[in-house]
């Protein structure tokens, strides 16, 4: 009798802190048992670049800032059955978000652009320019969470979501009973 087939994860990090990640790595001792139900393909944990083959399950972590972003959200999307937002960068696009509302001119990229890299109170660009180097992503004209780009199966809230919170949705949804959560486990206070 073989083994059943381990369902295979993949994580990314987008327009975020990377604090998503190191709660996933709050599931502590649970990930040797988390790991006994997966293989996690391509991740910043695995240092796998690119996806090795279809994927059960993507997580992402920041919303969308840059065309590498969409990009790698596409990519993932067409890679994985099931996609899962985690964070409130992911889901609403969180701290990056903000400089959707503070920009109030007809150019608010360059705005913000200049703000970030010529004006700032506490700059020393004794150049004066804002990096333009063709290995950069062009930026986009707003930060998207990752529901603006594509279809997301869940949503795991948060900033960042505990540990706890990340393990039961996982195993929860390896063994087929994740529907979402009730309001007392994504209660904050």
């Amino acid at each position: 009798m073989s083994e059943p087939r381990k369902a295979r994860i993949a994580t990314t990090s987008l327009a975020g802190c990377f604090g998503c990640h190191m709660a996933i790595l709050d599931i502590d001792e649970r990930l040797i048992e988390l790991l006994k139900l997966v293989d996690i393909d391509r991740s910043p944990l695995t240092d796998i670049k690119r996806f090795t083959q279809r994927c059960d399950i993507g997580i992402i972590e920041g919303g969308c800032c840059n065309e590498e972003n969409v990009h790698v959200l596409r990519d993932f999307r067409r890679n994985c059955d099931v996609l899962i937002a985690l964070g409130q960068c992911a889901i609403m696009g969180g701290l990056p978000a903000m400089r959707n509302a503070i920009m109030h001119s007809d150019d608010p990229l360059r705005e913000c652009l200049e703000e970030a890299y010529i004006s700032g109170p506490y700059l020393r660009n004794t150049t004066h320019n804002i990096p333009n180097d063709p290995a950069l992503p062009l930026m986009l004209d707003k930060v998207y969470s990752c529901a603006d780009v594509v279809e997301i199966d869940y949503q795991i809230p948060g900033c960042a979501p505990s540990g706890d919170v990340i393990y039961s949705a996982l195993s929860r949804l390896l063994a087929g009973k994740f529907h979402g959560f009730d309001r007392e486990t994504i209660r904050f206070d």
